[in-house]
């Protein structure tokens, strides 16, 4: 993998941005824009980055999200241990003695959160799963007054997962958190930057959207400000190939290629559209994986909802361990999917996307 491609994605990936505090991630998407594209936003802070080609229609949105999951403080209990609220979606399993960063308005302050030692744990209690709302996190705090006061932690402060970027043993092997869903935003800046002297026909929408983790809110108002003709949602593909996934919950794999969702919770592609892109990758000979997932949604969700309804499809980076403190990936897939991207972008005209309607 090219190293600007590598120090991209670690970019994306190491900044921090819970839904509702994107700012920091949007800054680093409109600096890899601005100079090749009409950079813009909505109202609740989603990035679009618009790049007229051959025509100013059909108007192709390529959606990938800024938001990662994370929490946010609740209180501050009087010995200085942290309550909080999760922002998405959290397996309660994952959490204990993790480290975290809680960001105040004073900077950063480190915390981990709290786990009894296994000495301490009766019987009855070693093989229950500790629900959230007991969980606390321990950031050193003496008490209250100490947490609030000199460390400057305040209910409403964003609380991000500790995991910085790493190319593991295998350099084809990447993991880092964020990658739901900032793969998907690397692979929106990248499509963009493959067209910027090359012509394609018609008009990319690359958009940056946020509070995909709690209710797919920047799709709606950012579907709104596009007005797409069809809309190409960037994600993750969930991979199966661990100990305890059984090939009927996922058989997406590492190494496997473009996972195409032909299902998801919160949207039925279109068939035409999910077609194309399956021809294009034989086509090609590109690598994909057809994979249904039945729990959760994309932004494809609202997309696909938009005015009298926006032909969409998912596209998705295979990634292990996906809503946990880390992620890993296959740069091999990320630049299958990207390929992929490209080919449709190039494919999308309008007689092509008028096709596509019924």
């Amino acid at each position: 993998m090219k190293k600007a491609r590598v120090e991209l994605l670690r970019e994306l990936t190491e900044v921090n941005g819970v839904p509702g505090f994107e700012s920091r991630v949007a800054e680093i998407m409109r600096r890899h824009v601005e100079d090749i594209a009409e950079v813009t936003s909505d109202g609740l802070g989603s990035l679009i980055a618009t790049m007229e080609g051959a025509s100013e229609r059909p108007r192709v949105m390529l959606a990938g999200h800024m938001d990662e999951i994370g929490f946010m403080v609740k209180l501050i209990t009087d010995e200085g241990f942290i309550r909080f609220a999760p922002l998405g979606g959290w397996w309660d399993q994952v959490l204990l003695g993790q480290r975290v960063i809680i960001e105040t308005r004073t900077g950063e302050v480190t915390g981990v959160i709290g786990a009894k030692a296994p000495h301490l744990l009766p019987a009855d209690e070693r093989n229950k799963v500790v629900a959230k709302d007991a969980m606390f996190i321990d950031v050193g705090a003496r008490d209250k007054k100490q947490a609030a006061d000199k460390f400057g932690v305040r209910p409403g402060d964003p609380i991000v997962p500790w995991s910085p970027f790493t190319v593991m043993a295998d350099p084809d092997r990447l993991l880092a958190k964020a990658w739901d869903g900032r793969g998907g935003l690397a692979l929106g800046i990248e499509a963009l930057q493959a067209f910027k002297r090359k012509r394609h026909p018609n008009t990319l929408c690359a958009v940056g959207t946020v509070q995909e983790e709690v209710g797919l809110r920047g799709a709606t108002t950012s579907a709104e400000a596009v007005h797409p003709d069809v809309a190409i949602v960037l994600e993750t593909g969930i991979a199966g190939d661990v100990p305890g996934i059984k090939p009927e919950e996922s058989d997406v794999k590492l190494g496997g290629g473009v996972a195409l969702y032909v299902l998801e919770g919160s949207a039925i592609p279109n068939m035409r559209l999910r077609d194309l892109a399956i021809d294009l990758c034989e086509d090609s000979k590109l690598d994909y994986q057809l994979t249904v997932l039945m729990g959760g949604g994309t932004d494809a969700g609202r997309i696909h909802l938009h005015a009298r309804g926006v032909p969409s499809l998912v596209l998705g980076v295979p990634t292990r361990h996906i809503h946990s403190h880390a992620g890993i990936i296959s740069g091999k897939d990320y630049e299958t999917t990207l390929k992929l991207i490209i080919a449709l972008c190039e494919a999308l005209d309008e007689e092509t996307v008028a096709g596509l309607r019924p």
